[in-house]
């Protein structure tokens, strides 16, 4: 009995260790919503960008409706991500704003924030080719950086990522597909399993 509850003791100070340093409060449910947002982002892309769709008369019609709607999934997802994140966050009762957070928080942005530079410094050149790939493999670095502050199963994600924008890379021509991949259907992979595993505890 004493080496049991030892045991039990050991395992309960190892769980309260990675509560303090991970922010474990991510919803898995976020991630499949943020996958159809991609999924319906990359359908209105696909009308954008193929002239039998949606007609512009401009170059900077199409530039500025492909940049809106990019920034609508994002937002959307964001907005999603935070909502879910704070009710999973009340209900197991930890600080949505603590150490943990705010150390993952800067590990995803410092990669992101980053290659987000760099897809406006693409658009301002016009190399449309390497923009699908740049925003895959900055994300998929991301999600890897910010892995080690909260669930190890990010990591997966991130690397998933980082694999699909380097093939992205090598075949020019299918970004579109491949961000529709790696932004939609992971996304709502890795959310399936994330939600399965942890939210319904």
């Amino acid at each position: 009995m004493d080496s049991k509850k030892y045991l039990d003791d050991i395992s309960e100070i190892k769980n309260m260790m990675s509560r303090s340093s991970r922010f474990i409060s991510l919803s898995g449910l976020s991630g499949i919503l943020a996958g159809i947002y991609a999924l319906i982002g990359g359908y209105l892309g696909y009308l954008i960008l193929y002239p039998s769709s949606w007609k512009f008369d401009t170059y900077e019609e199409m530039e500025l409706s492909i940049l809106s709607v990019a920034a609508g999934v994002v937002f959307l997802a964001v907005i999603t991500a935070f909502i879910l994140t704070y009710r999973k966050a009340n209900k197991s009762g930890e600080k949505i704003w603590d150490a943990s957070s705010k150390r993952l928080l800067a590990n995803f942005l410092i990669p992101l924030v980053t290659g987000g530079i760099f897809v406006l410094l693409l658009i301002r050149l016009e190399y449309w080719v390497l923009i699908a790939p740049a925003t895959l493999i900055f994300y998929g670095m991301a999600c890897l950086n910010a892995s080690k502050y909260t669930l190890g199963d990010v990591r997966y994600l991130g690397i998933t990522n980082i694999i699909l924008g380097l093939f992205s890379a090598y075949f020019t021509g299918y970004g579109l597909w491949f961000w529709i991949l790696g932004f939609g259907v992971c996304h709502i992979i890795y959310g399936t399993l994330m939600y399965f595993k942890y939210d319904r505890k």
